[in-house]
């Protein structure tokens, strides 16, 4: 037996009552920045400059060069599935069979528009057949751990993880859950301490997802399978973290590179 992961609906309510003083935080940043946007114009600033004009305080301060991708990422649903086991390791397949998917994730600090080294980013998502780990069978496993792991940005502040390109369940478009920690230290393997930052989940064009539908092991997942347009989910800002993949070689079956820009407030507390 596989799992049967909440649908979309459920999801959200799962988030709801924890996700008041984020959302609300988060809207405050974006409307001070909103703010400083509207006033940018007659100094000749872009929209993007605008936003690095303001320091964490609201106080005006001089823009610090291109800023495309200084712009809060919208937060997103934990989900039901998430586990607490913050084991720092780059390659997080465990054998599960799929498509080699080399994720690239790069986090900005929106204040600041620089990068964000030393950052715990913390990734979760289902294999081929739609089942998470530590979710088998209809039932809680915790002894299964595939698809989750942890990666600490490096100097230019990318995590890199080995992993499977996903597969889908009911309701859901195909998606990977990302939280990012700061503050914390790694000691025997795991990441410790520390506040998360952010929560989120990434997405795959559906170019790409048509055709990785077609092959081994995908195939046989019997589930059907939700476009993004449809995913209630994905509609509130997943076209943000929409990753780029770039095909290894001709043979998508060889696997993919996915990168995506997460721009957080690393002082941001759920």
């Amino acid at each position: 037996m596989t799992d049967t992961p909440r649908t979309p609906s459920t999801e959200r309510r799962d988030l709801e009552p924890a996700d008041g003083p984020v959302g609300a935080s988060r809207r405050t940043v974006i409307a001070r920045l909103g703010g400083a946007t509207l006033g940018a114009a007659a100094l000749g600033l872009t929209a993007g400059q605008a936003k690095a004009a303001v320091d964490r305080n609201g106080a005006a301060r001089p823009p610090a060069g291109p800023t495309a991708d200084c712009v809060l990422t919208p937060e997103q649903t934990e989900g039901p599935y998430y586990l607490d086991l913050e084991k720092v390791r780059e390659n997080i397949t465990e054998g599960r069979p799929g498509v080699p998917l080399t994720l690239r994730v790069k986090v900005i600090d929106t204040m600041t528009c620089s990068a964000l080294p030393g950052t715990a980013v913390d990734i979760w998502h289902c294999d081929a057949l739609g089942v998470y780990s530590g979710y088998e069978a209809g039932g809680s496993t915790p002894d299964t751990t595939f698809l989750r792991g942890v990666q600490l940005t490096d100097s230019t502040g990318v995590a890199e993880f080995t992993t499977v390109y996903p597969g889908w369940y009911v309701g859901r478009a195909l998606h990977i859950h990302v939280k990012t920690h700061a503050g914390g230290t790694v000691a025997n393997g795991r990441y410790q301490g520390g506040h998360v930052s952010h929560t989120g989940q990434l997405y795959f064009p559906e170019t790409y997802n048509s055709r990785i539908a077609t092959l081994a092991p995908y195939r046989s997942n019997t589930a059907s399978r939700t476009l993004n347009a449809r995913d209630g989910i994905y509609r509130h800002g997943g076209s943000s973290t929409l990753l780029s993949l770039t095909q290894i070689g001709s043979d998508l079956g060889k696997g993919v590179t996915g990168t995506v820009v997460l721009g957080i407030d690393p002082d941001a507390v759920p």
